[in-house]
């Protein structure tokens, strides 16, 4: 008898739980259809006011003038279709096809949310975002496949790129300068992808960095000896690691008075000096013409007497023509480069010469790394999501075949907290760097204690 009970109880329980998940389901069913009616009220309020309004009036009018305009006309349409929404929807329906009118649809909120610094879409139906270095799923959909490639083909189009079965994938940037990635079928399998990294409306200097946590106040004062002391400086780290971010900051330290030119794939830095000639890649046109690659920029820029030549980002062939001008007198030149250590920077470094075309032995091409670039910057995104320099270390030379690298500050792990947030500490490894003479010439002068051995920095 109590087995009888227990099992009647056990399967109350589960009828229980059945009648729980059918309800969420059911629930879950009902928001999806609400949001799908919704996005076809929305998509067919677009047509039709389309076919209604100027569209060659729109760029003489700001956003209220349109609002104001726009608004009698959606609420005539809803009357049209019947469909009864009360204030609040209707500036909510307003404000979204505003937004497909004038910009890029659902990813307007997302581009206005300082919060997200990265957006990505994985076909119409699913959209995450990177907040403070974690992802997170949003509520963003598309209507279908066909409205996500027409935002797509809106942004490309924007700065004369194309995307479709035959160019199936592109980079491209907003006009806030945003950093764009889409690729389309037949490429992309499960419906068309499109990546954001969003361009900071606000500069983020070394004082905030230093405010983050990323890098102490300490090495900081070091970084700035470099930069002025016009030391070569190759920023290592891997894809999101903040290497845009540091080149900026660092950058910050330069002469007003110095010639910089800055070369890039997608113009990105931020530099604030007003003596900057700003260059870009171009990608070839549809008859596969017209290319120009940063290696031919960067050959190009030494005959713009520069002072100082700084590249986003070195990828392939233009890392010997970069080593050569920063051998050639353009000291205090920048670049990036993806390793996950700064011995692994180097290594990427030896590989990209030996894709310039040029049959340089091993031996000759370390020669070159060992003489241009003095000084390696590894930075990281660690697991929770936060950006830090990892490492600064000086290039002495060569022993032998082997580059000689020397550590000057390192970040040290000590576990991680209740949060999952990582627990560290800056510390000194205690050498002194060579590049102190240099600074010192330039009237430069650290403080011997910030190199005392073990010390320890601060928290981070």
């Amino acid at each position: 008898m109590r087995w009888q009970i227990a099992g009647g109880r056990a399967s109350s329980v589960a009828v229980e739980e059945a009648a729980a998940a059918s309800a969420l389901l059911t629930a879950t069913a009902t928001s999806e259809a609400e949001v799908d009616r919704y996005l076809g009220l929305k998509t067919t309020i677009h047509r039709k006011l389309l076919d209604r309004i100027n569209l060659s009036i729109l760029d003489k009018l700001s956003r209220e003038q349109i609002a104001a305009e726009v608004g009698d006309i959606v609420l005539g349409l809803l009357i049209d279709e019947d469909a009864a929404l009360n204030s609040r929807e209707r500036d909510r329906l307003v404000g979204e096809v505003l937004d497909e009118l004038l910009g890029l649809g659902p990813l307007e909120p997302l581009l206005a949310d300082e919060s997200i610094t990265d957006i990505l879409v994985n076909g119409h139906r699913t959209v995450f975002v990177e907040r403070h270095g974690l992802l997170e799923k949003a509520p963003t959909r598309f209507q279908d496949e066909r409205h996500l490639l027409r935002i797509i083909q809106k942004i490309v189009s924007a700065v004369g790129r194309r995307i479709d079965e035959s160019s199936p994938f592109v980079d491209a940037r907003l006009a806030d300068g945003s950093r764009v990635n889409a690729i389309v079928a037949p490429l992309a399998i499960d419906g068309s992808l499109l990546s954001i990294r969003k361009f900071a409306k606000k500069r983020i200097g070394m004082a905030r960095l230093i405010e983050l946590g990323s890098i102490p106040e300490a090495v900081a004062e070091v970084l700035s000896a470099i930069v002025r002391s016009r030391r070569n400086v190759l920023i290592s780290g891997g894809t999101g690691s903040g290497k845009t971010t540091l080149l900026n900051a660092l950058s910050s330290y330069i002469d007003g008075r110095e010639r910089i030119v800055t070369i890039e794939d997608s113009a990105e830095l931020q530099l604030q000096q007003e003596h900057v000639a700003r260059l870009e890649t171009r990608p070839p046109n549809i008859e596969g013409r017209g290319e120009v690659t940063q290696r031919e920029l960067v050959k190009n820029a030494l005959r713009m007497r520069p002072d100082r030549i700084i590249v986003g980002e070195v990828r392939a062939g233009e890392a010997f023509d970069m080593l050569q001008a920063m051998n050639t007198g353009h000291d205090g030149s920048m670049t990036t480069v993806h390793a996950n250590t700064a011995r692994d920077a180097l290594s990427r470094l030896e590989q990209m010469i030996g894709m310039s075309g040029i049959d340089m032995p091993p031996a000759s091409s370390r020669a070159q790394i060992a003489s241009a670039i003095n000084v390696v910057v590894q930075i990281g995104r660690q697991a929770d999501g936060r950006r830090r320099l990892l490492s600064l270390s000086e290039i002495t030379g060569m022993e032998g075949p082997t580059i000689t690298m020397q550590e000057i500050f390192r970040f040290k792990m000590s576990g991680r907290g209740e949060d999952g947030e990582v627990l560290g500490h800056f510390e000194a490894t205690g050498i002194r760097p060579k590049f102190l003479q240099y600074a010192s010439e330039h009237g430069i002068e650290l403080p011997a204690e910030l190199f005392r051995p073990s010390l320890r920095i601060g928290n981070a």
